[in-house]
């Protein structure tokens, strides 16, 4: 049963933006804790795609030798090389890495707040699911992050590093233009990972349905499709192992809006 009490809208707002404050004040203590051990963020973390040692090299190489397809996906040198060429850009690049890794730290109590402010709106039962919806949420984000982080990140770097239109071209890349593309693969990674929870959340408003993702699947499968193309090696074996993730992810949702729509059905009953 939902609560009696209403709040106003103005009321809606004034939670709304307390939500903002507390999350935003939850980033900012965890991107300060991330601060501390920069060096190490960075070092080991940020840099280490671009170590031919990294352990997603390794562990590609040895699939690609299992499959007998040579030594294509064995990387034996990144020819490229990471510059500054802005005054600020290192200070601004410490910065916004630090907040960057204060949302994903902080990103289980932003889900917490965000729970809070839906949940007057649900049914005591829906309520219940709480630390359900919490443990879902917050595992299926961080294996996004690792998915994106362990597998499109160092595909990624590897293909922009070897690809040249001319050999009289080197890469030099910026260091924004690094950062940029790490911090956009995990949190999109991240982010698309809760696509089952959205489904969830729009199946029970009535915005989609089974159906609908059903009707449209062909046209996310060749989307995967196309991202997997561009962010790894012109091979099908790579192309496949980023591929299946995200189409199973897809199909989860189609599952769980079959099953709201399921118990939906059984209520109206």
């Amino acid at each position: 049963m939902k609560e009696k009490k209403e709040m106003s809208f103005l009321g809606h707002l004034e939670e709304l933006r307390w939500l903002l404050v507390r999350s935003t004040i939850a980033v900012l203590i965890a991107g300060t804790a991330t601060f501390f051990v920069s060096d190490f963020v960075f070092d080991q973390i940020i840099f280490g795609p671009t170590d031919v040692n990294f352990v997603t090299y390794h562990y590609f190489c040895e699939l690609a030798q299992y499959f007998q397809l040579g030594d294509d996906l064995c990387i034996k040198e990144m020819p490229f090389i990471i510059q500054n060429t802005e005054m600020e850009g290192q200070v601004n690049i410490l910065v916004w890495t630090c907040v960057t890794s204060g949302f994903i730290l902080a990103f289980p109590y932003i889900l917490w707040q965000v729970w809070k402010f839906v949940r007057p709106a649900l049914y005591e039962k829906e309520r219940r699911g709480a630390v359900g919806f919490m443990i879902a949420s917050t595992l299926l984000f961080f294996l996004g992050v690792l998915f994106g982080y362990y597998i499109v990140v160092p595909m990624s770097v590897n293909f922009f590093a070897t690809f040249q239109v001319s050999d009289k071209v080197v890469n030099h890349f910026s260091l924004d233009s690094y950062i940029s593309m790490i911090k956009t693969s995990v949190i999109a990674s991240g982010l698309f990972f809760e696509l089952p929870i959205v489904i969830f959340f729009l199946t029970k408003l009535g915005l989609v349905s089974a159906d609908m993702l059903r009707k449209y699947r062909k046209y996310a499968i060749v989307i995967v499709l196309i991202v997997a193309a561009i962010v790894t090696p012109p091979d099908v074996v790579t192309q496949v192992i980023v591929s299946i993730p995200m189409l199973l992810i897809y199909e989860a949702s189609i599952f769980i809006a079959a099953s709201v729509e399921r118990r939906a059905q059984k209520t109206a009953l």
